[in-house]
């Protein structure tokens, strides 16, 4: 016996040594006397037989140790499986403690808060215009890196073209239905008339166009909205500020779809009166500028870190009125209770928030949006302002 072989025979007597005190000290109470000393007598061998040193002795003992073991403890079928089960049950629950109470991410499905976050978005392409980069499998990895997917919708059936404005399956989406069959594209493919009425898809069909099965709806280049994280910990130790980010949930809130979440910029703290003389929002009659993204958006700012996106719009009256404190005319003011907050979305003419519903009930708040964390070629991508 050479020398590697005595010393990987040294080295597995030790393991079986281990092996043995770990089985003593944790089924003790669960073996009679007579399986104790039976496992006494091979862990005593096997621990003079490592002292000695004799490499011929050491295989001896570590074999009659083995077997003593597997008798007291006989291995369980597919161990490998149970193993790595156990492990992602651990890791599995590690996970869902982390988002339920230190940092849950979060899907922006709509442009509300654009250009500070964005939503689900579109360019319309026409199909010539797709790329090896587009098709599978290197489709699914452009989608990984970018968020970006090009999208071909054709009619399945002959029909008449009806767009509607979403059924609510999918939020960020519309429905283009052709002989009761809906197809999605993105809200901001709609193209609307003067007076605000939806006529057709930007590069695509108009409503109440005939078509084909085969006949393209829409093609273009979707953008999936920005994923964040929402801090679940931060407002537990400290109070919510004006300006921050806002996640919460919308049960109990009349004018809302129960039992999702909204994500919306906090305008307005407990005990406050809010009114809007557009561009600027009243706080206790003063205009507010600070923080940095509130004077922005009141201002009618471009962020300079982002040269493609457009600028503020200020913050605007929602001319609709759905809550005794909605912002719906000038000489509205709200006053808020000490336990509610009002939440505005940072793209001030394309938002449902508290200017038509009302205020936000503190129970409602989960916490701030604090990374943009994908996609990863995302210019949000990084802390949240």
């Amino acid at each position: 016996m050479n020398f590697f072989e005595k010393r990987n025979i040294r080295k597995q007597l030790k393991s079986l040594l281990h092996h043995a005190r770990t089985l003593r000290s944790s089924r003790e109470d669960l073996m009679n006397a007579g399986e104790l000393a039976h496992l006494d007598e091979h862990t005593q061998r096997a621990k003079e037989a490592y002292k000695g040193g004799d490499g011929a002795a050491m295989e001896a003992a570590g074999t009659e140790l083995e077997a003593c073991l597997n008798r007291l403890n006989p291995p369980k079928p597919m161990a490998g499986w149970r193993e790595n089960f156990d492990v992602l049950v651990v890791a599995i629950s590690v996970a869902m403690a982390f988002r339920a109470y230190f940092y849950q991410p979060f899907k922006i499905p709509t442009g509300s808060m654009q250009p500070t976050l964005y939503g689900i978005h579109c360019e319309p392409r026409a199909p010539s215009t797709a790329t090896l980069l587009d098709k599978q499998p290197l489709k699914f990895v452009k989608w990984l890196v970018t968020g970006e997917s090009f999208k071909l919708v054709r009619a399945t059936a002959h029909g008449t073209v009806s767009l509607s404005a979403g059924d609510g399956k999918k939020p960020g989406y519309i429905s283009v239905i052709v002989a009761g069959v809906p197809q999605y594209v993105p809200n901001d493919a709609l193209e609307f008339d003067a007076s605000h009425r939806v006529v057709g898809l930007k590069g695509g069909v108009r409503n109440g166009d005939r078509v084909r099965p085969g006949d393209v709806l829409w093609s273009g280049v979707v953008v999936s909205g920005d994923f964040v994280f929402v801090n679940r910990w931060k407002w537990n130790f400290s109070h919510p500020s004006r300006g921050e980010v806002m996640v919460f949930s919308t049960s109990g809130i009349a004018a809302l779809q129960q039992g999702t979440h909204y994500i919306k910029r906090m305008t307005g703290l407990p005990n406050e009166t809010l009114q809007i003389r557009a561009p600027n929002l009243l706080i206790n009659g003063q205009a507010v500028t600070e923080p940095l993204r509130i004077g922005q958006i009141s201002r009618k700012e471009k962020v300079k870190e982002w040269p493609n996106a457009p600028a503020y719009s200020g913050f605007n009256l929602g001319g609709e009125r759905r809550s005794e404190q909605s912002l719906a005319a000038e000489n509205d003011i709200v006053k808020l209770r000490s336990d509610q907050y009002y939440a505005m979305g940072d793209n001030s003419f394309n938002s449902y928030d508290s200017r038509f519903w009302g205020p936000v009930p503190e129970r409602n708040l989960l916490g701030p949006a604090t990374v943009v964390y994908w996609p990863f070629t995302s210019p949000r991508l990084g802390f949240i302002r």
